[in-house]
């Protein structure tokens, strides 16, 4: 008698394929194990997915996101991710319905991708990120018994998800950059973690922010570009990928108003200038308590 394993056996089959590899699935109404994925989720929503939903239910994004979500830590001490929240007081998503998913057509991005995971990388001191596709195979599953083939290019077609990746990128670029620079750009401040859930997950507050007078007192963005990102969504969000890597990472690619610079410049002396002073009184202090030489 062997054992048994001290953690349990991962569904993600163990091989990085291209989109050109072939895959076989089929899940169709019908099938033994309708719905069953559905029962227990673990859904992992990206921007796109909350935008699409809460348009859908026609809800701000503040509201969508306190009744249908939680947030859980992408890493520790790190940058939120956002989960949707299963029915209550059990596993199975809100959305489940027995003739299937009742919001099949803005369904999240991991719900389409199924069977198949995305698996995006960034090197270390690298610029762009490299993408490639695992496939899972979960024991309850039996669309990976249908005579269906083709390649995961074409079942991510098929899906609808091709768009999604496409608006998508920005966020998940910002979540490689964070993980692949460590600790050379220090831990993330609160206020830091807090303006990346909001740009990220909160859209209407966000809307908001970039219509305000101190953003505009802040930024000199030409109005064409801004009146883009304030009537469309996801105009906002490729927007706010770029306001998180300008604050995030100092990527400068937002004007600052004059102004603003000067302001900032005046920030940063008075800091310099606090620390100093507090230095000198510290050791001052120090000399006072009998901490400096004493002739003999």
């Amino acid at each position: 008698m062997t054992d048994p394993a001290p953690f349990p056996e991962s569904p993600v089959v163990p091989a990085a394929l291209e989109g050109d590899a072939p895959l076989q699935f089929h899940c169709r109404p019908g099938i033994a194990c309708w719905n069953a994925c559905c029962s227990n989720i673990d859904i992992a929503l990206t921007p796109v997915d909350i935008v699409r939903l809460k348009q859908r239910l026609d809800l701000p994004s503040w509201q969508f996101l306190k009744d249908y979500t939680v947030p859980y830590e992408m890493e520790k001490d790190g940058i939120a991710g956002v989960k949707l929240r299963p029915v209550e007081g059990g596993t199975a998503c809100r959305f489940m319905r027995p003739e299937g998913c009742s919001v099949y057509e803005d369904r999240p991005t991991a719900c389409r991708y199924y069977p198949v995971a995305l698996l995006s990388m960034r090197k270390q001191g690298e610029a762009f990120d490299r993408q490639s596709y695992a496939v899972v195979r979960e024991d309850h599953c039996l669309g990976h018994r249908e005579p269906r083939r083709q390649t995961i290019d074409a079942y991510r077609a098929e899906q609808g998800v091709v768009a999604y990746d496409e608006a998508g990128h920005g966020w998940r670029q910002l979540i490689l950059k964070k993980k692949s620079s460590g600790p050379t750009i220090g831990k993330p401040s609160r206020r830091s973690l807090e303006l990346f859930f909001m740009t990220c997950y909160d859209v209407d507050r966000f809307r908001s922010f970039v219509a305000s007078d101190a953003f505009s007192g802040m930024f000199e963005l030409p109005p064409e570009e801004l009146h883009a990102a304030l009537v469309d969504d996801v105009t906002l969000l490729q927007f706010g990928y770029r306001f998180l890597r300008q604050v995030l990472f100092g990527e400068m690619t937002i004007p600052l108003r004059e102004a603003a610079v000067e302001q900032r410049r005046e920030r940063v002396a008075e800091q310099r200038a606090r620390v100093e002073r507090e230095a000198a009184e510290r050791l001052a202090r120090e000399d006072d308590d009998g901490g400096g030489y004493v002739d003999v």
